[in-house]
């Protein structure tokens, strides 16, 4: 009985662990193709909350607003994240180092209903001074890229400390400029580290309903804000539509990342095998 146990306890744990993370999102995508409004019995295969979904224009609006919004976050959090995490695992040394590694990690740590009235305080006293910004798109970039930086840093981070500095100081010794190792030899290497802080921020600003509700002006509403408010509102199936469309969204695009993962990690392997023959 205890081997028994020893044997399959692991594996009963980690499949109850899977069944209450995925079988809520299993139910849903199933009653979303539910021919009533019902959420407690399936009565019938139906298309009709589908083409609802495509002649509600609070959600399609909102969809392409917090794609824009996503894109951008993503590509400056990617970017100021690569920088920070370059700065602080290059140089182990310079004034206030403490300082900018706390605000930089701080929000990781920080409620997000803080840095939303925080941002939001700050944003109406810029704009009753300068009468700029203005709360809509720009202002909930700010404060997704604010968040997406942090966790953008790590991720590059733990790439920059496993990378070998040989290569670095190979170039350098071939008479490469600091600029040129840069973008020559550190930035490929970390590439795929920089792409996944994309993804992640990218996700995390799409995602995302409390910064967005601190920040976002009248009629600018991103597609969780709309959701969120159709869900306080009652049953409304088309929800489970639009969140089925992302959920295969999302399946897709992380299938075809690890994907493209596997296969550049097996070509690096195949050329240091090489290099190494030769």
């Amino acid at each position: 009985m205890m081997k028994f146990l020893e044997k399959h306890l692991g594996k009963a744990w980690l499949l109850l662990v899977y069944a209450f993370l995925y079988l809520p999102l299993l139910f849903m995508v199933v009653f979303s193709f539910n021919s009533t409004r019902q959420d407690a019995r399936f009565t019938g295969f139906s298309l009709r909350w589908y083409e609802a979904l495509t002649r509600d224009s609070k959600i399609v609006e909102g969809f392409f607003l917090s794609l824009k919004v996503a894109a951008v976050t993503g590509v400056l959090s990617a970017t100021l994240g690569t920088f920070a995490a370059f700065v602080l695992v290059r140089y182990r040394r310079f004034f206030g180092r403490t300082l900018f590694s706390g605000m930089v990690n701080a929000p990781l740590v920080m409620p997000e209903v803080v840095i939303g009235l925080s941002l939001l305080l700050l944003m109406v006293g810029a704009q009753n001074l300068l009468g700029w910004p203005e709360r809509g798109m720009l202002t909930i970039i700010l404060g997704h890229t604010l968040v997406g930086m942090a966790y953008a840093m790590v991720v590059v981070q733990s790439r920059l400390l496993e990378m070998d500095r040989a290569i670095e100081e190979a170039a350098m010794d071939l008479g490469a400029r600091p600029h040129q190792v840069f973008f020559l030899v550190t930035l490929p290497n970390i590439f795929q580290a920089i792409l996944a802080a994309f993804l992640l921020s990218f996700t995390l600003s799409f995602d995302d309903v409390v910064i967005s509700e601190f920040l976002s002006g009248p009629g600018v509403n991103t597609l969780p804000q709309v959701i969120f408010g159709y869900a306080r509102r009652g049953i409304n199936p088309t929800i489970y539509a639009a969140a089925t469309l992302l959920i295969a969204t999302v399946t897709v695009v992380i299938v075809a990342y690890s994907v493209w993962v596997a296969r550049q990690t097996r070509r690096r392997a195949r050329e240091i095998a090489a290099a190494t023959r030769s």
